[in-house]
């Protein structure tokens, strides 16, 4: 199973807030949509980093009530680790998980598609493993 597998599913929407936009406004953002990051980009659609809940939590710790100030742009992790829809499943668990990120926007020639999430990575890795459980029943089952 691929990337773009979990994107035929969950679908190709992405949230995203401006560099502008302040931390107020992403955790809002993050609490109305129920997800765990937005993606930060440009008027040009350009991706310019990833805010996380991480994100707001170290930002936090670090300055305190101030960072309530900040922005995105201010707070991003510009350091992106990125997928493709070719990307297996297991390829996409084994980046996030050495790499230490829990979100991986999803690129096809330099345009971004979508944004795959640990939760979907894991969800769909379930669903491979079931599906190879039940093909080894039944081939037993069918031998027996």
């Amino acid at each position: 199973m691929t990337v773009a597998t979990i994107l035929r599913h969950k679908g190709h929407d992405v949230a995203s807030v401006s560099p502008k936009t302040s931390v107020p406004d992403i955790v809002k953002t993050l609490s109305d949509r129920r997800i765990g990051a937005v993606l930060v980009r440009d008027a040009a659609d350009q991706l310019l980093g990833i805010v996380s809940e991480r994100d707001i939590v170290v930002a936090l710790a670090r300055e305190g009530a101030a960072m309530l100030d900040m922005t995105a742009a201010q707070l991003m992790t510009r350091s992106l680790h990125t997928a493709s829809p070719a990307t297996t499943v297991a390829e996409a668990m084994a980046r996030m998980t050495e790499s230490r990120v829990r979100h991986l926007p999803v690129l096809e020639d330099g345009e971004l598609t979508g944004l795959v999430s640990i939760g979907d990575v894991v969800k769909a890795r379930l669903s491979e493993q079931a599906e190879e459980v039940d093909n080894l029943r039944a081939y037993v089952a069918g031998n027996a």
